[in-house]
């Protein structure tokens, strides 16, 4: 009896604590990057942009290798660049400005600030070990 009183206290709280779920607009001020609209079948985000990513980078590669990556727009223009010299990618001739700014807009460096457990280490300094 003692053991069921538990569970089932467990059991409650564990529904009201999924249940009362705050926005993250609510608490911090901004939208998180889990508010723009993914695409089901490559998990990408939803833009006028994404057949043409479709087109040419999910052709070759899986569209996670996108979505891991934060790079500038040099950035990506350098992984095109580097992609075209060793493993045959196609020149996107005019489409390549759209396709920049697709991965630009959605998987470029994130501006906001840093809000985990503590700040990162600026400049580490290092002493010699004996």
């Amino acid at each position: 009896m003692k053991y069921l009183l538990i569970l089932s206290a467990f059991v409650l709280l564990g529904s009201v604590a999924f249940t009362t779920r705050i926005p993250a607009e609510a608490t911090t001020g901004r939208v998180w990057a889990d508010s723009v609209k993914k695409d089901t079948e490559t998990g990408l985000a939803v833009d006028s942009n994404l057949p043409l990513i479709k087109a040419h980078c999910t052709a070759c590669h899986s569209s996670k290798l996108i979505t891991q990556n934060k790079f500038t727009r040099t950035g990506w223009v350098d992984k095109i660049r580097w992609m075209q010299k060793y493993h045959k990618l196609w020149d996107l001739g005019p489409s390549e400005v759209a396709v920049l700014d697709y991965l630009e807009k959605y998987y470029g460096p994130s501006k906001q600030t840093f809000d985990g457990r503590r700040k990162p280490l600026e400049k580490p300094s290092w002493y010699r070990l004996r």
